[in-house]
């Protein structure tokens, strides 16, 4: 029995690249490791006490998000989306919103709260806001989007929004992050339950005007 608890324990534990892929995540979404910055290998090596193997695949799997981009010859850096490419993401995140609300609603209540998963991601951002985790803060952020996708019941409507909201997870933690340092935590926190408030009135028209309002690049320098 003990055996299979260190065994446990060990499976549970988060491995070298997890835990590589946090550490340079956070550096990047915190501002840390600006847009355009290049990735010097040797120093995050020396920096983070590891071998160039896990910094290697961490770096893969921030590729896959969208958050670093591999130039030939020349190494890695920071993505860095135009002005351009921000406002069109952010158009598509719009229109899938939108349309995923429309086949949404009304919404069926039969199998209990179909809110729920909305209401999860709001709590998760205000549990991240007050124990001060913002990386886990923009997570939930992300979340609460694919969330409000997700009441459609649409797979397909899912997979197309996934690599939007990788791609977009910069820009939107760039903005939560300039409204809390302008304003309040609580400014972006409302704006997300304003949302939240629009669905349960179940009006198509009364959500599509919340979205509308929501101003997510209000705080971004475009």
């Amino acid at each position: 029995m003990a055996a299979d608890a260190l065994d446990q324990q060990a499976l549970e534990q988060p491995s070298l690249v997890e835990l590589t892929t946090q550490r340079l995540r956070a550096e990047i979404l915190s501002g840390a490791l600006p847009p355009g910055a290049r990735v010097v290998e040797e120093q995050l090596c020396r920096r983070y006490g590891i071998s160039r193997g896990p910094l290697r695949e961490a770096l893969r799997l921030l590729a896959e998000q969208g958050l670093v981009e591999h130039l030939p010859r020349r190494g890695a850096r920071v993505c860095d989306w135009s002005p351009t490419d921000i406002r069109q993401l952010f158009e598509i995140r719009h229109v899938l919103e939108r349309h995923a609300v429309l086949s949404a609603l009304p919404l069926a209540s039969e199998d209990g709260d179909p809110l729920s998963p909305v209401r999860a991601r709001l709590v998760a951002m205000r549990a991240a806001e007050e124990r001060g985790d913002q990386l886990a803060k923009d997570d939930a952020h992300r979340a609460f989007h694919a969330a409000v996708v997700g009441l459609a019941g649409n797979r397909q409507l899912e997979l197309t929004l996934a690599p939007i909201l990788l791609k977009l997870q910069l820009p939107m933690a760039v903005n939560l992050r300039k409204e809390a340092e302008l304003h309040t935590p609580d400014q972006g926190l409302a704006r997300h339950a304003a949302i939240l408030e629009a669905l349960e009135s179940d009006e198509p028209e009364t959500v599509l005007d919340a979205l509308d309002r929501h101003g997510e690049l209000a705080y971004l320098p475009l």
